[in-house]
């Protein structure tokens, strides 16, 4: 065990955790002022709801032992976190027992880390679906969908030969037969995450009024602090899957940050040219479109293959978001505009721009290496976006026909937070007679008022 890696572990792994209330705050600023509890909650309900089921069953089949050609760990393995702990921390004799390690750090901060992975990729399912999805409905379609489809994808993605079993066992077929590259989880966390959150918008419908109603952002600010609490987080998402403090850290950290500082310029210029006017929004969103493309490639390409992929998915994040209107589906939040597209972008440019000097250790097609590993990308990328989309349409619509999916007609009118969770986000009872604005200002405003009219007329 390395005590620096340890470290750098543990903290990545709160950095991820961070992201879901930074997805919390990104995600409510963008939905109307009546929804932003039940945005919220959908979010924060991830933790909760994935958290148990990562140690119950979620991280054997993720990072067991493979037991059917590289498509699921072994479900019973590490079943509820058994062979994880190593027993007693400390032996008979005093001296410190043998904890299980993967690589250089304890499994059990492996199993923290990678959790934090599954909880993020289902909260980022619910921008789809804002304004209208029941929360109890959710939490069911959240936890089949952990279980059916995020578990082993992330087996495909992530579990190399042997990895956290510490024993020469194949794992994934994308990481290891496929020798495809998704350093951080472009496949495992954003491609599926944004081919599950089509398919829940198409089962659940348009929100009403859509599009001829504008549903404007109710809270730009919060969106804003969002998409920064994302990049800060993102550090750890991308830095922390080098698995040590070292110079792979290093490199994909660098490459983090100048991919998505490219991506949110990219996004603004589309903007400016299309629209005439950048925004803040589109700032917000051209980061969070950049951290997307960065993550499965940030290992593979060197800082100025990092803008190119930054400002391409900048710009095509931007157009893509629009697709929605002509296709005719309602993704509220734009989850398949940013997430599939950039997760897409991402992954498939590692084809055109690894370069053998960065930690893959590959070259894609501009730099001599052919179109070896552009196809591998390209396959890995359609295989999850296919499964990904298939399966969880059939949830969606296992789930609708169990409990039903949408909010009621009223329910939707009045705000989806006050039928939902009987609560507000924001109380405007001072405005009826409560509070600051009470009987006798509001009689006392309105005397002013007539004799500011009576002056006029006279």
């Amino acid at each position: 065990m390395d005590t620096g890696d340890t470290a750098w572990m543990l903290t990545s792994a709160a950095l991820v955790l961070f992201m879901t209330p930074g997805l919390a705050l990104f995600y409510g600023g963008m939905v109307r002022s009546k929804s932003v509890l039940n945005m919220m909650m959908m979010s924060l309900s991830a933790m909760g709801l994935i958290g148990v089921l990562w140690v119950l069953y979620g991280y054997s089949i993720a990072f067991g032992n493979d037991v059917g050609a590289g498509l699921l760990g072994n479900p019973g393995q590490f079943l509820g976190l058994q062979g994880t702990f190593g027993g007693t921390y400390v032996g008979e004799d005093g001296a410190p027992a043998d904890i299980p390690l993967v690589g250089t750090i304890p499994a059990t901060v492996f199993v923290a880390f990678q959790g934090m992975f599954a909880i993020i990729t289902v909260a980022l399912i619910s921008g789809a679906a804002a304004d209208r999805l029941r929360f109890g409905p959710w939490l069911l379609f959240a936890g089949l969908w952990a279980t059916i489809v995020y578990f082993p994808v992330a087996h495909w993605v992530f579990a190399f030969d042997g990895t956290t079993a510490g024993e020469d066992s194949k794992g994934g077929w994308i990481a290891n037969t496929l020798a495809a590259v998704d350093f951080a989880g472009g496949t495992a966390v954003h491609i599926n995450a944004g081919a599950a959150a089509l398919a829940l918008a198409i089962v659940l419908g348009k929100r009403r009024g859509w599009p001829k109603e504008p549903m404007r952002p109710h809270n730009l600010p919060m969106v804003m602090l969002g998409a920064g609490i994302l990049w800060l987080g993102w550090f750890g998402f991308n830095a922390g899957s080098a698995a040590g403090a070292n110079g792979v850290a290093g490199i994909t950290f660098v490459n983090t940050v100048v991919a998505t500082a490219a991506a949110m310029l990219g996004w603004l210029i589309t903007e400016r040219i299309r629209d005439g006017k950048p925004t803040s929004l589109g700032a917000a969103s051209g980061i969070v479109a950049g951290l997307v493309a960065i993550t499965p490639s940030c290992s593979a390409v060197d800082p100025i293959g990092a803008i190119i992929i930054g400002v391409v998915a900048g710009v095509l994040c931007a157009l893509a978001v629009g697709l929605k209107y002509r296709l005719g589906y309602d993704d509220s939040l734009d989850v398949v505009g940013v997430h599939l597209v950039g997760g897409l972008v991402g992954t498939i440019l590692i084809g055109f721009l690894a370069t053998s000097a960065a930690p893959a250790g590959v070259d894609g097609l501009f730099y001599g290496g052919g179109a070896d590993q552009l196809w591998r990308q390209i396959v890995g990328a359609l295989a999850v976006t296919v499964f990904s989309f298939v399966v969880s349409l059939i949830i969606a619509y296992i789930v609708k026909a169990i409990t039903g999916l949408r909010a009621t007609e009223e329910s939707e009118i009045a705000g989806i937070d006050e039928g939902e969770h009987a609560e507000t986000g924001y109380d405007f009872s001072s405005l009826r007679g409560g509070g600051g604005l009470n009987a006798s200002s509001l009689s006392a405003a309105r005397g002013s008022q007539d004799t500011v009219t009576a002056g006029k007329e006279s």
